[in-house]
């Protein structure tokens, strides 16, 4: 990459009035990246180009080539060496900064709050902590709503379910019961089912819930008892349920 093209992502970052660590964050790169991008020691590729586009608001075009009136026309030397310095030693002193534009709206007030509010969704920071957020499937939460969903998900996550399957599957040879040692292996099958339907839950979407297994299970149980046919029938089952599901969500799809 080019002095001139290193210079332009400088400034189109300093115009926004984003930190290399907020825009890292933003288009899912680490810091170190852009910092070696806006001192031209190295390029972004073709997808971290469009998302940088899509940031800054501009054209692909006229971030790489910048406008027909030369903009920006801060000195190579001076700006590359400023992004290669640390950066909150080149801070001006504090005060309120508000962007607004086809990118968005972005604050920072001088107290260190952040709110951005842009294609991304909603995000405001306070004292370094994370206070609104929109989740990967357009949901907004509040603070008290992320933490009671993380801690959760620690629970659900660490609860030693498989070792349950485990002890079922010796109580059920030992005691030759549910199929003994034959059949009760049925039990190992519902670990995808636990944390599928955890997962499910947490996420309010039941396309993460694994119910292929759970046709599986009920084919076998059939069977057991004499019934493959028409126990296959199960199986038909599975896309009328992912039907029904897509159906009642709108055909709305999780990135």
């Amino acid at each position: 990459m080019n002095i001139e093209t290193a210079n332009r992502l400088y400034e189109y970052r300093k115009s926004m009035g984003l930190s290399q660590e907020e825009l890292a964050a933003k288009i899912g790169v680490s810091r170190q990246a852009v910092s070696k991008w806006e001192r031209a020691e190295a390029s972004p590729d073709t997808d971290n180009l469009i998302e940088l586009s899509k940031v800054y608001g501009v054209t692909l075009d006229e971030m790489l080539r910048g406008k027909e009136d030369g903009a920006p026309a801060e000195p190579a030397e001076e700006s590359a060496a400023e992004s290669a310095a640390d950066e909150p030693a080149q801070e001006d002193a504090p005060r309120d900064k508000v962007q607004i534009g086809l990118h968005g709206i972005h604050v920072r007030d001088k107290h260190g709050a952040k709110v951005d509010i842009d294609s991304h969704g909603i995000f405001v920071e306070e004292n370094g902590e994370k206070k609104v957020y929109t989740d990967e499937n357009g949901h907004v939460h509040r603070c008290d709503d992320c933490c009671r969903h993380e801690h959760n998900k620690d629970f659900w996550h660490i609860f030693p379910y498989p070792a349950l399957t485990v002890i079922a599957y010796l109580l059920f040879g030992f005691l030759n019961v549910c199929g003994g040692w034959a059949w009760g292996w049925i039990v190992f099958l519902t670990i995808p089912l636990y944390y599928t339907i955890v997962d499910a839950i947490q996420k309010r979407n039941p396309n993460h819930f694994a119910y292929p297994v759970l046709a599986l299970i009920a084919f076998l149980i059939l069977g057991v008892y004499g019934y493959w046919h028409p126990g296959w029938v199960t199986f038909l089952t599975i896309p009328v349920y992912y039907g029904i599901v897509n159906a009642f969500r709108g055909g709305k799809q999780e990135k």
